[in-house]
């Protein structure tokens, strides 16, 4: 069978390609290493990450997208082909259709930008679906349904909460904070309370590992390495979870503001029904220890982790592709 459709979630931190009848067939890193003497694009993807903080002066390995956004066109029209050609395989007969999902507040120029480089990557057409969206859909949330649904998709890059009903999004937020976030924050806190400097990939397995959005009565460690900032030394030190829960405070009350200021904008009939049903939370960040009891919490709003959060966006993106006609008229953009 020949592949004519492609959905494409466009993450700050990774990257998932979804195919339909196939399912989720990519998901790598959106990390793009660049020659700096002719900038050419020398690996993407997984091979590029494990580059990261391990270049010599002549290759950069970067991310071309920041906080859910193109910064960096080249870097990611280069990104989308790769990733569209392994999706297709040795044999293309036919251009396909790609849906991206984007951000809720892009504006007009970044969803030009992503539809150029997808049509530049080699889609026959391209269409943009805002990430709240697809989300819900892949969370399996009744959208169509004339009730109030809420959804925060929380990437890499953004936290994006919407409102959800008949389709459309009725009040929605978006706020810069995710998981490149919260690793720079777990960086910071260690670079001040152990004088410890540690990497990206680091802060990352430590988020993973010990990483929670509250205090914990039984708190968890982990052991991380990194250089002496007073000797310059190698050195290895013992962190727990409640390092990284105050790390994170700032960030996570900025989230909370603007989930609180999304659901002072919902209509009345529609608080009631989110009240009902709960908040879901999706996006690969969602899996920070304890953040649904966070939100429970601070809200007084029944809060779940939609299962497999990591996908949903990308679940969604196929579902929205194998209904494309009846997508096409309400929610995409188009070219």
């Amino acid at each position: 069978m020949f592949i004519k459709k492609i959905g494409i979630d466009l993450g700050t931190t990774n990257v998932l390609v979804y195919v339909p009848k196939k399912g989720i067939i990519l998901n790598e890193p959106s990390v793009v290493a660049i020659s700096k003497a002719d900038n050419k694009i020398l690996a993407v993807g997984l091979e590029a990450k494990d580059m990261i903080g391990r270049t010599p002066d002549t290759i950069t390995a970067e991310r071309p997208l920041k906080d859910g956004v193109i910064a960096n066109y080249h870097a990611t029209e280069a990104m989308l082909r790769y990733f569209i050609n392994k999706a297709l395989g040795g044999v293309r007969l036919f251009r396909p259709e790609v849906m991206v999902a984007v951000p809720a507040g892009i504006t007009s120029t970044e969803r030009r930008a992503v539809i150029d480089a997808t049509l530049a990557a080699g889609a026959r057409a391209a269409y943009i679906i805002k990430e709240p969206v697809v989300a819900a859909i892949g969370a399996d949330i009744p959208i169509g349904a004339a009730s109030g649904h809420m959804i925060i998709n929380i990437g890499g890059g953004t936290a994006e909460i919407a409102v959800i009903s008949l389709g459309g999004i009725v009040s929605w937020g978006s706020v810069r904070i995710g998981g490149n976030k919260f690793d720079a924050a777990i960086t910071e806190y260690i670079r001040h309370k152990y004088n410890l400097a540690i990497g990206e990939r680091m802060a990352e397995e430590v988020k993973i590992k010990v990483g929670s959005a509250l205090f914990m009565e039984k708190p968890l460690t982990a052991q991380i390495k990194g250089r002496d900032m007073i000797n310059g030394l190698p050195r290895i030190i013992t962190v727990n979870s409640d390092d990284t829960t105050e790390a994170l405070q700032h960030d996570l009350e900025m989230l909370i503001d603007a989930i609180k200021d999304v659901l002072h904008r919902t209509p009345p009939e529609l608080s009631a029904d989110v009240m009902d049903k709960g908040i879901i939370l999706s996006g690969g960040s969602a899996l920070l220890r304890n953040l649904d009891e966070l939100v429970s919490q601070s809200t007084g709003v029944p809060t779940y982790v939609a299962e497999e959060p990591l996908l949903c966006v990308a679940k969604g993106t196929g579902i929205a592709l194998d209904n494309l006609e009846s997508y096409k008229r309400s929610i995409l953009a188009t070219k």
